[in-house]
């Protein structure tokens, strides 16, 4: 049974590109966590982390070494093989059947959807990040009156791309996750684009950069952030929420997914799907949403390969609440390939050690063990998403 399990396919339905360049050690090891960049000899070395341990222990192999290959020798072997090499392995190991690809951070080139689909074997989708497509129009000197229109025409071709299957909200790095239940009216809207584009064009002033330079537009508003959520509901788009866990720029006391309780109370009634993402620590709360809220679906992605060996613990306490079909696979990798193979390794093996304890335990049988797998692996996702 572990082994049927732990051999699902599986629909990464969130995740984001890698980069084609080789990375040296500090590249490296600044992905390895959320931290962004090496803590140096003050912090020690971040291989020191349940994401440096499970990366050695599960992804070492795919490189042709030995478990637990050293540090050294593991990134020797990754030079060798180069990018193009490293990045086809990996996305290969894991094991998918589709892939849906925020599209929306890109700090350097990386590998896009088509190419990483290629990789992996895969169908690729898009998911479209509100808040970038948001600053595109302002960065365009879109006027604020036209602001919200232009919003929506835009939004609405990307709905109808080939391939577009969602949209995910960053509102939690922005302004935090405690949005009004209302739909913002349009003199709200405007008000909020003449924020936004004052902000952008503040030349020496609270828009400017370090350098004095006019800063790119931001959404940072509560009512853009809400309003962008209200344009994807009614272009029927799945929303997916940045929740929880993140690097150094969220303000983790405003991403509780609780605080979306009343923004969740008001998409309800619309049938709008809305993605969880992520969600560590307060998996729990995500969990209580998805069973009482028809149209919430959680993830563990992001936390699961950050917690390497403890993942299966992050696994079970998610599915306390969440009923199984409303749990959803993600690895949210970025910059390394490692994370789609690291991440689809510890999703398996902590459903399957849950699920096969329950069978062994009598609290399900093995056919219903068997079945509930699969639609956390792939079946849920394509009912969401309508793959």
């Amino acid at each position: 049974m572990l082994h049927e399990l732990e051999s699902l396919r599986l629909i990464d339905h969130h995740c984001h590109g890698v980069p084609r360049r080789a990375l040296d050690r500090d590249a490296f090891e600044g992905l390895l966590t959320e931290a962004g960049a090496p803590h140096g000899t003050l912090g020690g070395s971040l291989f020191d982390t349940q994401t440096g341990f499970a990366v050695r222990r599960w992804c070492a192999p795919v490189l042709d070494l030995e478990p637990h290959a050293e540090p050294a020798d593991y990134l020797a072997r990754r030079t060798e093989l180069g990018p193009d090499e490293v990045n086809r392995r990996f996305l290969a190991a894991a094991g998918l059947d589709a892939l849906c690809v925020d599209t929306g951070h890109t700090p350097e080139p990386l590998l896009d959807p088509a190419e990483l689909g290629r990789l992996a074997g895969a169908d690729a989708y898009e998911i479209v990040r509100l808040e970038r497509l948001a600053e595109d129009v302002a960065a365009a000197g879109t006027g604020a009156a036209a602001f919200a229109g232009e919003v929506r025409a835009r939004l609405a071709d990307r709905a109808r791309a080939p391939g577009v299957v969602g949209a995910k909200s960053i509102a939690a790095y922005r302004a935090g996750l405690e949005l009004a239940g209302e739909r913002p009216t349009g003199a709200e809207v405007e008000a909020a684009a003449g924020r936004l584009l004052r902000g952008a064009g503040a030349g020496a002033g609270a828009g400017a950069d370090a350098q004095g330079r006019d800063a790119p537009p931001r959404v940072a508003d509560e009512v853009l952030h809400r309003f962008l959520v209200w344009t994807a509901a009614d272009l029927g788009l799945p929303v997916q929420f940045h929740v929880g866990y993140g690097d150094a720029d969220a303000d983790l006391r405003r991403g509780d997914p609780l605080l979306l309780t009343d923004l969740l109370r008001a998409l309800a009634p619309t049938g709008t799907p809305v993605l969880l993402l992520h969600n560590y620590p307060f998996h729990r709360h995500a969990g209580y949403l998805a069973q009482v809220f028809p149209n919430v679906f959680v993830d563990a992605g992001l936390a699961t390969h950050n917690l390497g060996h403890r993942a299966p613990a992050l696994i079970a306490e998610l599915l306390e609440l969440a009923p199984f079909g409303k749990v959803l696979y993600s690895s949210d990798a970025y910059g390394l390939a490692e994370f789609y193979h690291l991440g689809a390794v510890l999703f398996r093996r902590g459903l399957a050690r849950l699920l096969a304890s329950g069978a062994e335990q009598g609290a399900w049988t093995r056919r219903d063990a068997l079945r509930v797998a699969g639609l956390a692996a792939s079946g849920n996702a394509r009912r969401v998403y309508r793959l």
